[in-house]
């Protein structure tokens, strides 16, 4: 049976795939310039494969542990494009966007790792997977600058604003405030954030007015963002553009100390205020789902078991785990379960029926020191995940001299605890109620 080593996908997952160093040739000289697709192909899957897949279909090893995932490049729509709405883009929009990276999301500036010819021999190659490069022409648009910014015209641009309902999404002050849509999903159903209008060097594209007003004029195809071609005149959205600028806030490598401290303590407010999306916020952070989900052979997440467990994992000689189904099923899953039982197990490694757990491969010990709140805020971000069956097996106690060995190992010896993950589901989707709901 085919093993995955952990710290491989994680290292995708964290993007790390970026810091290696490509084997670049130089700059400017006939191998440069002549990159064919098939270099294009090598560059992609050494580097691009393990977010986006090896066949482009957004479906890589490290795709499942990413909050904005990667584009699935066979359906051919693209988010940033100088091109209208459903048509594709151009081949400069494809070499703009790897060279610039997607700010807020795991995909890095390509620029600082691979010459121009190499980007144009990735652009290439990333528009084999869909046919529509071969069948459309990419749609070009003729977009005159924005109007010059004054007081007036962002006076119009809020009026625009408000017009355009854009609060709805980004809240009144471009924070995303007092938001009415929340719970903002892309084309593929999985949850995308709004952008904060207040912090415009993460806007994807760039954060000039003429790229704002782009934005506008071609909506992110994918996305809930869409064109407002038919709702307001490129004059209109020109205005409008200049409003966003006005929202940015000073970042904060700006801020003095005392800058720095509020803006946090503000922050923290605001997180506090909403039980669920900070939890939310932690079990991603805190790759939840990196456990919590199994995988396929090729170190990929079984989409419809994500965060339900049934992940087997080896830590010799100790034990053979199979992580916990974690969403909010009440025959398999933690639905039935207490808050208190919740935090028994994250941070005693208390289990419902009494028995306790090691403090590996589910780190208890560390989550011992969240503080009240953020555990509140977990055990809420938990039990707003879907339900879904996945009945695990009971756990197995490791026997005795195994379990010694390995400890003498790890503490006398100094030895790392090896540890794998074995693909497939170990749990029984619809299976029978699970250990943990029985032993309440």
């Amino acid at each position: 049976m085919r093993m995955r080593a952990r710290a491989i996908a994680l290292g995708g997952a964290l993007g790390l795939s970026a810091s290696l160093c490509v084997s670049a040739q130089p700059s400017g000289g006939a191998a440069a310039t002549s990159a064919a697709v098939s270099d294009g192909k090598t560059i992609y899957e050494a580097h691009c494969a393990n977010c986006h897949g090896v066949a482009g279909k957004g479906d890589g090893p490290a795709s499942s542990l990413l909050t904005v995932r990667p584009r699935d490049f066979t359906v051919g729509r693209y988010k940033l494009r100088s091109t209208e709405s459903g048509s594709v883009p151009t081949d400069d929009d494809l070499v703009r966007t790897i060279k610039a990276g997607m700010h807020g999301s795991a995909m890095p500036e390509w620029s600082l790792f691979l010459n121009d010819a190499q980007v144009q021999a990735v652009a290439t190659y990333v528009k084999s997977f869909s046919r529509r490069f071969g069948s459309e022409k990419p749609q070009a648009i003729a977009l005159a600058d924005p109007p010059a910014s004054s007081s007036d015209s962002i006076a119009r641009g809020k009026a625009v604003y408000e017009k355009l309902k854009c609060a709805s999404c980004h809240g009144d002050d471009g924070t995303g405030r007092g938001a009415v849509t929340t719970d903002l999903k892309d084309d593929f159903n999985r949850p995308i954030a709004a952008t904060k209008l207040t912090e415009p060097w993460t806007f994807r594209g760039g954060a000039t007015p003429r790229d704002i007003l782009l934005r506008f004029r071609t909506g992110m195809s994918g996305s809930p963002m869409p064109s407002f071609k038919d709702a307001a005149t490129d004059v209109e959205m020109g205005h409008l553009a200049n409003y966003v600028v006005s929202f940015a806030r000073k970042p904060l490598w700006e801020m003095d100390a005392a800058g720095v401290k509020a803006f946090y303590e503000d922050l923290n407010r605001q997180e506090r205020a909403d039980k669920v999306a900070r939890g939310r916020y932690l079990i991603d952070t805190l790759g939840c789902k990196y456990c919590h989900s199994p995988i396929h052979e090729d170190g990929s997440a079984i989409e419809e078991l994500i965060m339900a467990g049934g992940q087997r994992l080896s830590v010799y000689p100790f034990l053979e785990p199979v992580s916990y189904n974690l969403t909010s099923d009440r025959n398999t899953g933690l639905g039935a379960w207490t808050d208190d039982q919740i935090k028994g197990v994250l941070t005693r490694g208390v289990r419902p029926d009494g028995s306790r757990m090691l403090p590996f491969p589910m780190p208890w010990p560390a989550y011992g020191n969240l503080k009240p709140e953020d555990l509140d805020a977990l055990v809420a971000g938990l039990r707003s995940l879907p339900p879904v069956s996945n009945a695990i097996p009971a756990p197995k106690e490791p026997s005795m001299i195994p379990y010694l060995w390995g400890k003498f190992n790890f503490l006398i010896l100094k030895r790392d605890i090896p540890s794998t993950d074995y693909p497939g589901n170990a749990g029984t989707p619809g299976g029978a109620r699970s250990w943990q709901t029985r032993a309440n």
